[in-house]
């Protein structure tokens, strides 16, 4: 299933997701459609205790975005504060500044954060997670995920931060479990496989 919603949403959405897709964006008339990342679209305890799907939102999230998360991928703009808070597997990636307490409880999964201004380890809960360098792996899976996010949203800000792809790269920050290379390897892979399952009959499929 994909529900694509033009506007704002409130509350727990995608709250438990278990498949699927859910795309947000602006209306296209909304005096802030060419800056939705500096905006809220969506609110508190998004896709709390999701087990799998995806999260596509042009603009802000609130706070307690993925809380106990343990499967689904989302990408978002902004986020409010505890994201990501007892996650345990899955994919989160913020386009724009992250509140204080990420990662709290976080022991597995991955995280990727755009730190425009470089403060965002002060914001970091450091008792279960780490900031990590990334790998050509994460950068693949980091750029298919921004990309995937222009083509569902039109977002303006995945579009200039694919343009400008190599200023913006040295921006983001990994976050992961400490000690959990090979579980983040798995989880990377998973990603990667399913998304070429995705795309190579459809490409069959147009060849034919």
């Amino acid at each position: 299933m994909h529900l694509e919603l033009e506007g704002e949403a409130n509350d727990y959405v995608g709250k438990g997701l278990s498949g699927a897709e859910i795309t947000i964006r602006p209306f296209r008339r909304a005096a802030y459609a060419d800056i939705p990342h500096q905006h809220l679209i969506i609110g508190n305890t998004v896709l709390y205790g999701a087990t799998g799907g995806k999260l596509f939102a042009a603009g802000q999230a609130g706070d307690r975005f993925a809380v106990r998360n343990s499967g689904a991928v989302a990408v978002i703009e902004g986020a409010g504060n505890h994201c990501c808070e007892y996650m345990t597997s899955g994919i989160v990636v913020v386009l724009g500044r992250a509140g204080r307490n990420f990662g709290a409880g976080m022991s597995n999964g991955i995280a990727y954060v755009l730190d425009e201004a470089g403060t965002f380890q002060s914001r970091l809960n450091p008792d279960m997670v780490e900031l990590m360098e990334l790998d050509g792996r994460d950068v693949e899976l980091l750029h298919r995920l921004v990309r995937e996010h222009e083509e569902r949203t039109a977002s303006p800000r995945a579009r200039t931060i694919l343009v400008q792809w190599e200023s913006f790269l040295p921006r983001f920050r990994k976050v992961a479990p400490k000690g959990s290379e090979a579980y983040l390897a798995a989880t990377r892979e998973a990603y990667l496989v399913s998304e070429r399952s995705e795309v190579e009959p459809a490409l069959a499929r147009r060849s034919a």
